[in-house]
């Protein structure tokens, strides 16, 4: 079934009330970084942390009586089971979620606080799934699907509607594309429908993990194919397939795909927190993982470049990252940026040798985070021992620099930046 923009436009009448229109800003220092002009929708800032909000208390409020007494159903481990346990809960909708057992303790937590009943079972999504539509059947509950159901997806297309009004207000027209993350496809489709309608003009380009391409695949394929999705920093993109309203809605209307990597993704999420002083999750910000290279040598130096100097929006659609991955994607943001280095180089076994490759680092400021010996594996010189670094930089140039100071001193090094290991030229 495809979803009209009649339907987005119903949509976001209807859950007004409970759902609150979330900024939409124009990003000065990202502006400025990547040569264009750059607006953020911070959907992330929802009571939840996600744009899920939009569809779930769309579709509860289109229930018949019966179905709100009797209460819903989803198979989920995130933002989704999140939207509709909160808005079940504002509703008096009686909702249940299914999650694998993998899911994160905290939002296990938090939909029970909101008052809904959750069943941990098997070890995928797929595997909470046939436990979730089974119960569905057994109970009498209305499976609400996560991005395929058509008010799931008239409800996130409500934030298209926001992000054209807002940008439009500042600046007198509609951006010249919207960036949009794509898991099951309910996000893209719900913004396209909208989006198309009133501002055609506007591009809507499609933005996936390299690691869970199944829009690509589904475009390939001319229809939804079950692709086998690999770990990844947007694990909320990582979904086996795309929905097939979904893919029917949004397929028409989608003018560009992109894939990203891990390590633009995780340097997307550092850009966000130093820049917008915004903590968002892998799938919310993979938008700008789109716009930013590794490290970004020029500007707009991703996957777009004919964005240069234009209107682009970022929705920000998810804010539940890990506490405990934080750390983790952090580091690896600044190894893909090129201001962490890790390098292996050998040094004399006697006093001073270690010294002399600390003073050499010390001379052009870098600082180092994490030395280690390893003597049971260095060379067959008995008198020498390699050494593993990881040395702060301030940025790629400095980073340069400092491997030029090594070289200058006559240490052979191999260097890794977070984008593969390669030994230094020699000397000379």
């Amino acid at each position: 079934m495809r979803v009209r923009h009649e339907d987005v436009v119903a949509a976001a009448d209807r859950i007004r009330p409970g759902v609150p229109i979330t900024p939409c800003l124009r990003s000065a220092p990202l502006s400025e970084r990547l040569g264009c002009d750059l607006y953020v929708k911070m959907d992330h800032l929802q009571r939840t942390g996600s744009f899920k909000e939009r569809g779930a208390r769309n579709a509860l409020l289109l229930l018949s009586d019966d179905q709100r007494r009797a209460g819903v159903i989803a198979a989920s481990a995130g933002n989704h089971a999140l939207g509709l346990a909160w808005h079940g809960k504002l509703l008096g909708v009686p909702v249940t979620v299914v999650m694998p057992e993998s899911a994160p303790i905290v939002k296990r937590a938090t939909c029970a606080q909101f008052g809904a009943r959750v069943i941990l079972h098997g070890q995928s999504f797929h595997d909470a799934y046939t436990e979730a539509t089974r119960l569905a059947d057994a109970e009498g509950l209305t499976y609400v699907h996560g991005y395929d159901d058509p008010a799931i997806i008239a409800g996130q297309g409500t934030i298209g509607l926001e992000i054209v009004e807002q940008i439009t207000a500042d600046r007198g027209s509609a951006p010249d594309a919207i960036i949009v993350p794509i898991g099951g496809g309910g996000l893209i489709a719900g913004i396209a429908a909208g989006v198309k309608h009133v501002a055609p003009a506007t591009q809507i380009i499609g933005v996936e993990p390299e690691r869970a391409a199944t829009f690509h695949a589904a475009r390939d394929a001319g229809k939804p194919v079950h692709v086998d999705v690999g770990k990844t920093l947007a694990d909320g993109l990582a979904t086996p397939d795309i929905g097939a309203n979904a893919f029917e809605t949004a397929n028409p209307l989608v003018d560009g795909l992109v894939m990203v990597s891990e390590a633009s993704i995780s340097l997307a999420i550092l850009r966000l927190m130093e820049h917008e002083k915004a903590v968002v999750e892998g799938a919310g910000a993979a938008g700008l993982a789109a716009l930013i290279a590794e490290p970004e040598d020029e500007l707009l130096a991703g996957s777009l470049p004919d964005l240069r100097g234009r209107c682009v929006a970022l929705p920000l659609c998810g804010g539940n990252i890990d506490p405990a991955m934080i750390g983790r994607v952090i580091e690896r943001g600044l190894a893909a940026d090129g201001r962490l280095t890790r390098f292996v180089t050998t040094v004399s076994d006697r006093p001073g040798g270690l010294a002399r490759l600390t003073g050499a680092l010390a001379k052009v400021g870098a600082s180092v985070k994490d030395i280690f010996h390893d003597r049971a594996f260095a060379t067959s010189d008995l008198s020498t021992v390699d050494v593993s670094c990881i040395v702060e930089t301030a940025g790629p140039e400095h980073a340069a620099e400092m491997l030029a100071a090594l070289d200058a001193e006559g240490f052979d090094v191999i260097v890794q930046h977070g984008r593969g290991e390669r030994p230094r030229p020699p000397r000379g």
